[in-house]
């Protein structure tokens, strides 16, 4: 610690105030690095589509990259909301995903395409959400939501893109978005060796694609929300339905 007086003149010189400061020096504590995630220890591997593999490259593809598409948001309720209608048994069940009641943070809308200009459109307006973030802790493992149908061998998804913050995951074996629900993940810090075996699957021509099944870790929320969006035969659909992914939340 370290004290000083000043002493300064006022009223022409008549008078004179003196003034302490103090200086308090305190030790300086570094951070050190963050808690490292949590280990995953899982086995990774390929299987072969059915059909043609995609001949656009992945992270170009508006169907397979969100991010060439984008997404902005809306004000909407942020929390499930309860839809009319059939419910497919089949259907993805997103608590999966974190293993926690959903708590959405965000909703969005994501953009639609214009495949006849190749370029972004308005956003998909119905349903009126399209993309919602659920709360994570840092470095939350993600897994794969169960659907109670495989694909074979006891999968239950494709990844059909994978990039370092996000990846796709495909409910059936076509190498599109055309059968079948598609999921995309947003924020989300794609397993080392999974995005691996992802590029090399996608270099040699996507014959073959790496495949998951229900539970299995994929990665780590890279922030302390994970984005979600969901599609049915192309279409996207409002990730907030409760008969469709939350049921019984």
């Amino acid at each position: 610690m370290l004290t000083v007086t000043r002493f300064c003149a006022r009223d022409g010189g008549r008078a004179a105030l003196a003034q302490t400061v103090t200086w308090v020096y305190l030790p300086f504590a570094a951070r050190g690095p963050g808690t490292p995630p949590p280990a995953i220890d899982e086995d990774y591997a390929t299987i072969p589509i059915e059909g043609s593999p995609e001949t656009r490259p992945a992270g170009e593809h508006p169907d397979l990259n969100l991010a060439i598409r984008g997404y902005v948001a809306v004000d909407a309720l942020r929390g499930l909301v309860d839809y009319g209608g059939a419910t497919d048994p089949h259907a993805p069940q997103l608590v999966g995903l974190l293993g926690r009641a959903p708590d959405v943070r965000g909703t969005f809308q994501v953009y639609d395409w214009d495949w006849g200009r190749m370029a972004r459109g308005a956003p998909i307006a119905s349903p009126p959400v399209t993309l919602i973030t659920l709360a994570a802790g840092r470095n939350a493992i993600v897994r794969v939501p169960d659907s109670g149908r495989t694909i074979g061998d006891g999968y239950q998804v494709l990844v059909l893109y994978g990039d370092t913050e996000r990846i796709t995951l495909k409910y059936t074996r076509e190498d599109n978005v055309v059968e079948g629900y598609t999921l995309h993940l947003e924020g989300v810090r794609v397993a080392p060796e999974l995005l691996d075996l992802y590029r090399r699957a996608d270099d040699a021509g996507r014959g073959r694609l790496p495949a998951l099944r229900a539970g299995q870790a994929l990665g780590w929320a890279s922030g302390e929300a994970v984005g979600v969006a969901i599609r049915d035969q192309g279409s996207f659909l409002d990730p907030r339905s409760r008969k469709d992914w939350w049921r019984g939340y």
